[in-house]
């Protein structure tokens, strides 16, 4: 009698730390998401990871050593109730694949870095579940931006001989990977998709989101502020590239409003035409022949952005990963289950044409049950 493929749960916290998206997939005979829900933060704790994914400094070294172990508490408790809520018992899954929670992202500092948070030791231990994590910084030691990682799944998955394809994940910072007919894959941050929106919204209304997009539409887009925003010199970076909270913060958008007075709703529309334009704008400079633009993340739930985004591109077809397999809310959770598998498979994660490394790694610390 067969035994059933083995199961593998991928963990990750974006850069909007809105939750942790806990995915549980089957790899053969194909890709099969078994089940997929996200948890929340502790308020408090979530907070404190916004607070220092913005630029914010810890008070010690005491700070940063119990952070690591409570995020990795967290992501241990998410691995367990996702398992509980679907049913399965650990010794059912192969591997957890943890991203972690990005509190520091510099890839082109005279010392590289990248730095996720969420001690797989603790995962493990808690879990007792073999878990691998830690997956960006060997990128970055061979001279790669670390990110994105997605790509070399988007690759395996959502490829097509037919057609030029992009991927774009909508999470708190966009990316695209660029999936031609045949030949190099190429992969890399656009620059703020959510992370802005979110604050902004959150920071005027109490809410963590701009629900359906309406608070954006509500306003109208100030062109000037645009053309500031616009000039940010990062968007003019070639690839490779990446970003982050860090650099794209509230802090960066305050600069460039001058003072002013404008309703918050007019910069909410704004800031939606920016995630819109800047992703627009990299695609056409970088895959003119796209025909299809695959869409995953939170953005892809905010018809205003979508709207946006099928405006900008005009002769590209812009639809939901659902359409082709993928739940759309757990493409990345999934991809880190997949790196997991591979990790523990000996083949690497990364792709060079996308981070910059010098050359094929296999990403991630394991860490055995």
């Amino acid at each position: 009698m067969a035994h059933p493929a083995p199961i593998y749960l991928g963990l990750i916290s974006g850069t909007s730390a809105d939750g942790i998206d806990a995915a549980l997939v089957r790899f053969e005979p194909h890709c099969e998401l078994l089940f997929g829900r996200t948890y929340p933060w502790d308020t408090e704790l979530r907070a404190r990871l916004i607070a220092l994914g913005q630029g914010g400094e810890a008070s010690s070294l005491d700070e940063l050593g119990m952070l690591d172990t409570c995020l990795g508490t967290a992501f241990a408790h998410a691995a367990l109730q996702a398992l509980d809520d679907a049913g399965l018992k650990p010794e059912q899954v192969q591997a957890i694949g943890s991203h972690g929670q990005t509190v520091r992202h510099r890839p082109e500092a005279a010392h590289a870095f990248t730095w996720q948070m969420g001690d797989g030791h603790v995962i493990a231990e808690r879990s007792g579940i073999t878990t691998v994590a830690d997956f960006r910084r060997r990128d970055v030691a061979a001279g790669g931006h670390g990110a994105p990682l997605m790509p070399a799944f988007h690759l395996a998955m959502l490829r097509a001989a037919d057609e030029a394809r992009a991927v774009l994940n909508l999470g708190g910072i966009g990316n695209l990977t660029l999936l031609p007919r045949s030949g190099e894959v190429r992969g890399f941050d656009t620059g703020p998709a959510n992370a802005l929106l979110d604050a902004w919204c959150e920071r005027h209304t109490g809410q963590a989101y701009d629900a359906g997009g309406q608070f954006a539409a509500s306003g109208r887009v100030d062109a000037g502020l645009l053309a500031r925003l616009l000039g940010e010199p990062w968007f003019a970076l070639p690839p490779p590239k990446s970003t982050g909270r860090e650099q794209f913060h509230l802090g960066w958008l305050q600069q460039h409003l001058d003072g002013d007075s404008r309703r918050p709703q007019d910069v909410q529309a704004t800031l939606l035409e920016l995630s819109a334009a800047t992703v627009a704008q990299a695609l056409c400079s970088t895959q003119p022949d796209t025909m299809r633009m695959l869409v995953c993340g939170g953005g892809v739930h905010n018809p205003a952005l979508m709207a946006r985004l099928q405006a900008c591109l005009p002769g590209v077809t812009v639809e939901s990963t659902a359409l082709h397999g993928l739940d759309p809310d757990y493409v990345e959770a999934m991809g880190f289950a997949w790196l997991a598998r591979e990790t523990l498979a000996g083949r690497p994660g990364n792709l060079p044409s996308v981070t910059g490394a010098s050359g094929l790694r296999v990403l991630g610390t394991v860490h055995p049950a």
